[in-house]
C-alpha cells in the first residue's frame, strides 16, 4: 500500500501505542542548547535518572551569546551562567557538544544540516519551536517543551499524538527577484497562522524540486509560523548531494546504503494525503508583514489592510490590534514605510546563499543614513565561508555591522535589541509583540534581499527596483 514518508518514518519510530491514544515514538536525534536543556537536565537529576543514549544528542549554544563579544565571561550574568551550565551537564552527560572554542557553534538548526547529523527518514526533537527546519531533508522534527526534553534525555523516546498530512504543491516558476522565504510567507498568508494545526505540511512541486537544501530549510523552518506542527521535503538527488561528506553523514559502503535508505523514505506515487493545496509560483510576489503574526503581510506592491474593510468582526478587531501597535496607517502602501533597523541573519536566513545573494547584490553600495544594519551568520562555519569568499568584506564595506554567530536579534534572548519602537526590517521568523527585544519595539519580516534594499533606501522598498533584478 502507498504511503507517505510521513506515514513510514511514524510507523519506524513507534514503540508503542499509548493508552491515551498517542504513541510512544522513538526520538533518533536529540538537539539541545542552553536555553530550555537546563531545567530538563535538573529534573533528572532530582529523579536519580542518567541521560539514556547520549550519543544521540548533540548540544550548541545559540540565544544568549552576544555576537559582539567572543571572550567570556559575557557581560549578562545569566548568559554567562546557562553557557556554563549547559558545558556541565554535557560533560557530566558525555554528549557532543559544539562549544565555541570547537569552531563549529552556532544557531542548532543550522549547525545540525551543515554537520550531516540532520538526516532523512529520522525523528528529531529539540526544545525550540523551529526544530520543524531539519524537515528539509525529509526527517520529521518536532519542537518540544522542557518536559518532553527530559523525557527524550531519559528514554529516548516521547508521546505525541499522530498528525494529519498536508501536501502544499508549489508549481510553475517563481518570478526573478521571488524567494523561498516570500514563498513561505504566501502560503501562511494563504492558509492562515492556524491553518497547519494537527497537521505535518508535505512540501513539493517544481518550485521545491529546483529549491537548494538551504531553500527548502526556509520554507520548513516557518512550518510551525502557519500552525503545523512539522514541515518536510521528500529526500532526493539535492538531498544526497547536500550531505555526502559531511562530519556526521555515513562514508563508503554505508554511504551507499544509507542513500538507498533515504530514496525508499519519499512519499511514494499515490499515497493518499488529508488534504491537498495547490499554489501557482507566479502569484507569488516579494512580500512583508504589516502586522504582529507571520500571517499579517502583503506584497510588496499592496496597502497595509484597513480595519473597515474587514469581512467580520474578528478580522477587524485582529487588523486594529496589529495596527495600533505598529503604528502604521491602514491603506497606506507598505513601499515606502521608513525603518530603523535592518538585521540579516536568524535559522531562516542565517546561510551562506543567503548572505551571497545579498552581497553580488549590494556591493559598492551603502546603508542609508539612520539605519543600524546588522549581519550575523549562523554558525561559525557560515561566518568562516563568509570570510573566505570575500562577502563579510562587502557586508562592512556597505556599513553592515558583521558579528559572530548568534540568535542574535531574532528573539533579542541577547544585547542585540531594539530599542523603544524602533522599526526593524527582518529576515528572520516572528514579528509578535515584543519579539525583538523591545516591549514597543516593531518588526517587519521579509526576504534577506529585501532586507538589504530596506537598510539601503531607509524605507521598504522593492529589492527588484532597488537592484534591478530581473533575471
Amino acid at each position: 500500500m502507498s504511503q507517505s514518508l510521513f506515514e513510514k518514518v511514524w510507523a519506524a519510530h513507534t514503540v508503542r501505542r499509548l493508552a491515551d491514544g498517542q504513541t510512544q515514538l522513538l526520538i533518533g536525534t536529540h538537539l539541545i542548547h542552553e536555553v530550555t536543556s537546563p531545567q530538563a537536565f535538573g529534573m533528572l537529576r532530582d529523579l536519580g535518572l542518567r541521560v539514556a543514549m547520549p550519543h544521540r544528542t548533540f548540544a550548541t549554544v545559540d540565544h544568549i551569546v552576544p555576537t559582539d563579544q567572543f571572550s567570556e565571561p559575557f557581560a549578562d550574568p545569566l548568559a554567562d551562567s546557562m553557557i556554563k551550565e549547559l558545558r556541565r551537564n554535557c560533560a557530566e552527560a558525555g554528549i557532543t557538544f559544539f562549544d565555541r572554542a570547537t569552531g563549529r557553534q552556532g544557531i542548532v538548526h543550522i549547525v545540525g544540516p551543515e554537520q550531516g547529523i540532520t538526516q532523512p527518514g529520522t525523528t528529531i526533537a529539540c526544545g525550540d519551536s523551529h526544530t520543524s527546519t531539519h524537515g528539509a531533508f525529509g526527517a520529521i522534527a518536532f519542537g518540544i517543551g522542557t518536559t518532553q526534553i527530559r523525557d527524550v534525555l531519559a528514554t529516548q523516546t516521547m508521546a505525541l499524538g499522530r498528525l494529519k498530512v498536508r501536501r502544499i504543491n508549489v508549481t510553475g516558476r517563481l518570478r526573478p527577484g521571488v524567494y523561498a522565504k516570500d514563498v513561505i510567507l504566501h502560503i501562511i498568508r494563504t492558509l492562515g497562522v492556524n491553518g497547519g494545526t494537527g497537521y505535518a505540511y508535505e512540501y513539493g512541486g517544481e518550485v521545491f524540486d529546483r529549491f537548494s537544501m538551504e531553500e527548502r530549510m526556509t520554507v520548513c523552518n516557518m512550518s510551525i509560523e502557519g500552525g503545523a506542527r512539522a514541515g518536510y521535503v521528500n529526500p532526493d538527488e539535492t538531498t544526497f548531494a547536500y550531505l555526502k561528506g559531511r562530519p556526521y553523514a555515513p562514508k563508503g559502503a554505508a554511504w551507499e546504503a544509507a542513500v538507498a535508505r533515504w530514496r525508499a523514505t519519499a512519499s511514494d506515487p499515490g499515497c493518499v494525503y488529508d488534504d491537498t493545496v495547490a499554489i501557482d509560483a507566479a502569484a507569488i510576489a516579494p512580500t512583508v508583514t504589516w502586522g504582529i503574526n507571520p500571517g499579517q503581510g502583503v506584497s510588496i506592491s499592496e496597502s497595509i489592510p484597513d480595519p473597515s474593510r474587514a469581512s467580520t468582526p474578528d478580522e477587524k478587531a485582529s487588523i486594529e490590534e496589529a495596527l495600533a501597535y505598529m503604528k502604521l496607517r491602514p491603506g497606506a502602501p507598505i513601499k515606502g514605510t521608513r525603518i530603523d533597523v535592518a538585521f540579516l541573519g536568524s535559522c531562516t536566513n542565517g546561510r551562506l546563499s543567503d548572505f551571497q545573494e545579498v552581497a553580488r547584490h549590494i556591493k559598492g553600495r551603502r546603508v542609508a543614513a539612520g539605519v543600524k544594519a546588522i549581519a550575523v551568520p549562523g554558525s561559525q562555519g557560515v561566518g568562516r565561508l563568509c570570510a573566505e569568499l570575500g562577502i563579510d568584506r562587502v557586508f562592512r564595506d556597505a556599513g553592515f555591522e558583521w558579528r559572530e554567530a548568534g540568535c542574535s536579534m531574532c528573539l533579542a534572548m541577547n544585547p542585540d535589541k531594539l530599542v523603544g519602537d524602533q522599526l526593524c526590517a527582518s529576515s528572520s521568523n516572528r514579528n509578535f509583540k515584543g519579539r525583538q527585544g523591545s516591549p514597543t519595539g516593531r518588526t517587519l519580516l521579509m526576504s534577506p534581499l529585501m532586507v538589504a534594499a530596506a537598510a539601503i533606501s531607509g524605507s521598504v522598498a522593492d529589492a527588484r527596483e532597488v537592484f534591478s533584478v530581473n533575471s
